[in-house]
């Protein structure tokens, strides 16, 4: 890794922005949380565990956990137009697969258990954010866990491998240009998500998931302080 390498908001390549953890954000929820990486902020409701309707739909062998990923209209400079698209039943599927191993939702049968999340501001990382903030919501909803996952973008720009990235990174044109990798993993430290979106040499991307298990532990720290605060408040 180079050390003087140059990000536009001036942070070191392993640097993660200012994180924000909130539990307990949604009072009529039965578990909600807010995570937020800088200016990129998601709050994530969980609703349940309930009958899932319609009848058909259930499962009787084991439990269903159903995410929605939302960017509310305002969350960004240009305007986007409200209600489900493309990429944001995309995300609302990864973000399921990504806590899917950690959730024991085997425990209720016939069940569902909802979780809506929303961005309400975006600046890159918004699905790592939102993943963040389901873990949490989940955990104050009571949902039995084996342990919480923790989400983080790892960047390559040209050659160089950076943590969190910005807006303008995502949109980094020098060199070989941007590489976004979102990778989830799980409190053992084993990947229960990874995206990838440009190319990466296969040593770069082992290096990449190095680096978001470093990240993971701030990010763990933030989730599990927010949860404790909660919880000595009850």
């Amino acid at each position: 890794m180079t050390k003087d390498f140059k990000r536009p908001d001036g942070r070191k390549i392993n640097e993660l922005r200012k994180i924000t953890a909130k539990v307990g954000v949604v009072p009529n929820a039965d578990g909600s949380a807010m995570f937020a990486f800088g200016d990129t902020v998601a709050i994530a409701a969980v609703y349940g565990p309930k009958k899932m309707h319609p009848q058909h739909s259930q499962n009787p062998e084991k439990g269903t956990l159903r995410c929605s990923y939302n960017m509310l209209s305002f969350s960004v400079t240009e305007r986007i137009r409200p209600g489900p698209s493309r990429r944001s039943m995309e995300i609302s599927k990864v973000t399921e697969w990504a806590l899917e191993p950690v959730v024991m939702i085997d425990d209720f049968k016939a069940n569902v258990v909802d979780v809506h999340i929303n961005i309400l501001q975006a600046n890159a990382s918004t699905r790592c954010a939102g993943i963040n903030a389901a873990a949490m919501a989940l955990a104050h909803a009571g949902i039995p866990m084996k342990s919480l996952v923790t989400s983080v973008s790892i960047g390559k720009l040209d050659k160089q491998l950076v943590t969190d990235l910005i807006k303008e990174e995502e949109d980094w044109e020098e060199g070989e240009g941007p590489t976004d990798i979102p990778i989830t993993l799980t409190g053992d430290g084993k990947i229960s998500h990874i995206q990838l979106d440009g190319k990466i040499g296969r040593k770069q991307l082992e290096e990449a998931v190095e680096l978001a298990r470093e990240a993971g532990k701030q990010i763990h720290a933030a989730q599990e302080k927010a949860l404790k605060e909660v919880g000595e408040k009850k």
